[in-house]
């Protein structure tokens, strides 16, 4: 059984996602840890549960969903994966950054490139690697299909989507993704977005009123 457990970090509320099975081996997607207060948070969840950290992997690298990449990858001695499209999305963080305020941000480099169809493995579990573009150019999400569940950036929120005005944004693009890759999935499955609380598939279909199904 894969666990979720949720952080809330930075300005931004962003929501920091660690997945752990019944092995005690974990991944951390978006760590938009950026405070030394949230950083300990993380640490000491990992620490106090006895997991091992696998992998990091990113959604989407717009700034605050990779404020703690670099503080990931040095405790834990981890990799850092993302999409090859938000390659220069990533980069660009630590020149934009510091206007946010994120003045003490750490740039971390990919150590490599994660593709559609692929799959995320860790423990005994195994997620499907969606490509779902438009809030970033190279955003993905990560499907759990026995579980039912979705880890999804910011592409589909409760109730709305993702901006799509920041560089690299597009709005046909972003509803052609939710559309084809997110409302394909079944009604059950619990989104887990990276703002704001969790939603389902079926609900946002009937409610979300940017893109119905």
């Amino acid at each position: 059984m894969v666990h979720i457990q949720s952080f809330t970090f930075n300005a931004f509320s962003e929501n920091t996602y660690l997945l752990y099975d019944d092995t005690k081996e974990c991944v951390i997607i978006d760590p938009g840890c950026y405070e030394l207060s949230e950083q300990e948070e993380l640490k000491n969840f990992v620490q106090s549960n006895g997991l091992k950290v696998v992998q990091l992997i990113n959604t989407h690298c717009h700034v605050d969903h990779v404020l703690g990449n670099a503080f990931v990858k040095d405790t834990f001695g981890v990799k850092l994966f993302i999409h090859k499209e938000d390659e220069a999305t990533l980069r660009s963080v630590q020149a934009y950054g510091p206007s946010y305020g994120f003045v003490g941000y750490t740039p971390a480099e990919a150590d490599g490139f994660l593709e559609e169809g692929q799959k995320i493995t860790f423990g005994d579990t195994e997620l499907d690697i969606l490509f779902v573009p438009g809030h970033a150019p190279g955003h993905v999400a990560f499907y759990h299909k026995d579980q039912g569940f979705l880890i999804g950036g910011d592409v589909l929120f409760r109730q709305s989507i993702g901006r799509t005005d920041l560089p690299g944004g597009d709005m046909d693009t972003l509803v052609k993704s939710i559309r084809e890759q997110c409302y394909t999935l079944p009604d059950e499955t619990v989104v887990y977005p990276g703002h704001g609380p969790e939603t389902t598939i079926g609900f946002e279909k009937e409610n979300n009123m940017f893109v119905r199904g």
